[in-house]
């Protein structure tokens, strides 16, 4: 079966084929690093990180750019408001989204551009776009695209201009402009702004629009053509309808697909900080595992809107307790006496083995996750009864082919990622609380004392920690749920 993405231009599923044979260029609109990151901010990179796994175990070459939208306007309101400098204000949050990418085990992009160091590329385009007629200088220092220009314009949303809401520009030169639809390219400095925050243009000093970053920095890393354009579903309208039109104005043919992931909501309304109702990532990571956080963001399949309860995080906390307690499990056993005869399972093999095959089909589905996920959970259940049956060669089947696909949506429990980091302080308090109990337990066994032995074994029972003994020393697993 051929990958088929949903494309959002054509409002269908179509098969994925590449420009260049074996390559993939891939754009993804990154944060606005004006504020920390929320559980939202992550839903869409995951999307994305999941795609770009699957395009690479596909055998694809893959170049994915994320921006950093390093200058806005709120970047600016918030730093004045808080007396730093904005290029201080913006490197904070930077740090922070940074951050968050990493918990979750989002890999990095291959470039990750940021606005301010890409002027030039948005001057030499804002010039292409006046000399054909497609933008104005309304003032000294604001230009604007001419929406009625371009006659494919709202094509990508399928709405027409006259229904469109008219732009939000906030700029001094609002009022010339030759329609309320057009948007800004260039912003001329507002009263009290810094200078810092201003570049010189043959048009006057200011600052790039919002969309004309992307288009700009999109150009210089994958050329006037490339294969897919990403982010959050919120994105499509203005910013995605905006982005295109100038860059298809300047001659540029620009993403061949256009993919959209869906938003985290609460209540049925969409996360977002202004609304008050934003999990802000470092909070949740106090709570929760990033592993755990990660299923939670990726279980879903990506258009569909995930609805967060107070139940998502426990339930995904419990579906990788299960999943990292078989592949310890198993582990354990192939490198025991048991399993002596067999090779223990390495990174090579689960990033080669040859993924079953309904897995595939699902992720090629437009990456149904959540078709794929009951594959996986499948082969978790028959290397569960493996197991039990003392079964170890279908127990290192289903682990190599478990953690294949698990390696595919980032949440291979042996990725060192995960093991260097990827337990929370939850995690690491019960592993103490844990292991001094089977001290004791171990001081009475020493001392012959086997009642309370087995009290303390039993005790850890009721509290859902099975226990098992191993001539390296006693294991301790969560007891799984019935799957």
């Amino acid at each position: 079966m051929t990958l088929r993405l949903f494309d959002t231009a054509t409002r269908s599923a179509r098969d994925f084929v590449p420009r260049v044979p074996g390559k993939v260029g891939l754009y993804v609109c990154g944060a606005t690093v004006q504020s920390s990151p929320h559980v939202g901010h992550l839903r869409t990179q995951v999307a994305f990180d999941v795609l770009v796994r699957w395009l690479r175990r596909s055998g694809l070459e893959v170049t994915l750019i994320r921006n950093v939208t390093d200058i806005d306007d709120k970047i600016l309101a918030k730093s004045e408001a808080a007396g730093v400098p904005w290029w201080a204000w913006a490197a904070r949050f930077e740090r922070e989204f940074t951050a968050a990418y990493d918990a979750v085990n989002v890999l990095p992009p291959t470039y990750e551009p940021h606005a301010t160091a890409h002027v030039t590329g948005m001057v030499e385009l804002m010039a292409e776009l006046v000399e054909r007629g497609h933008a104005y200088v309304a003032s000294e220092g604001n230009v604007y695209f001419d929406v009625r220009s371009w006659s494919d314009y709202g094509a990508l949303t399928n709405q027409r201009l006259e229904d469109l809401t008219q732009s939000a520009d906030d700029a001094p030169g609002e009022a010339l402009k030759r329609d309320p639809h057009d948007f800004a390219l260039w912003k001329a400095p507002k009263p009290g702004e810094p200078e810092t925050a201003a570049w010189p243009t043959p048009f006057g000093r200011g600052r790039p629009g919002w969309h004309l970053e992307c288009s700009a920095m999109a150009r210089r890393y994958l050329g006037h053509a490339f294969d897919v354009h990403g982010g959050g579903l919120d994105l499509r309208f203005p910013h995605h309808e905006n982005e295109r039109a100038q860059s298809q104005a300047a001659g540029d043919a620009f993403a061949e697909y256009w993919l959209h992931s869906a938003w985290v909501t609460q209540g049925g309304t969409k996360m977002s900080k202004s609304l008050g109702n934003g999990l802000v990532v470092s909070e949740v990571l106090q709570q929760s595992s990033g592993a755990a956080l990660r299923y939670a963001l990726t279980a879903v399949q990506y258009r569909s809107m995930l609805e967060w309860t107070p139940e998502t995080l426990p339930e995904a906390e419990a579906t990788w307790e299960r999943l990292t307690g078989f592949v310890a499990r198993a582990g354990e056993r192939l490198t025991g006496e048991a399993g002596s005869e067999l090779a223990p399972v390495g990174a090579d093999e689960v990033g080669t083995v040859e993924l079953p095959a309904d897995f595939v089909a699902a992720m090629d589905d437009d990456l149904n996750v959540p078709a794929a996920l009951a594959v996986v959970h499948e082969h978790l259940r028959a290397g569960n009864s493996a197991l039990a049956q003392g079964d170890d060669v279908a127990a290192r089947t289903a682990l190599v082919a478990l953690r294949g696909m698990l390696d595919v949506l980032g949440l291979d429990p042996d990725d060192p990622h995960w093991a260097s980091g990827g337990a929370s302080r939850y995690a690491d308090a019960l592993d103490a609380v844990v292991r001094s109990e089977l001290d004791a337990r171990a001081a009475a066994r020493a001392a012959r004392d086997f009642a309370a032995a087995d009290a303390i074994r039993d005790r850890l029972a009721d509290a859902g920690v099975v226990v098992e003994d191993h001539p390296q020393g006693a294991r301790w697993t969560l007891a799984s749920p019935r799957t």
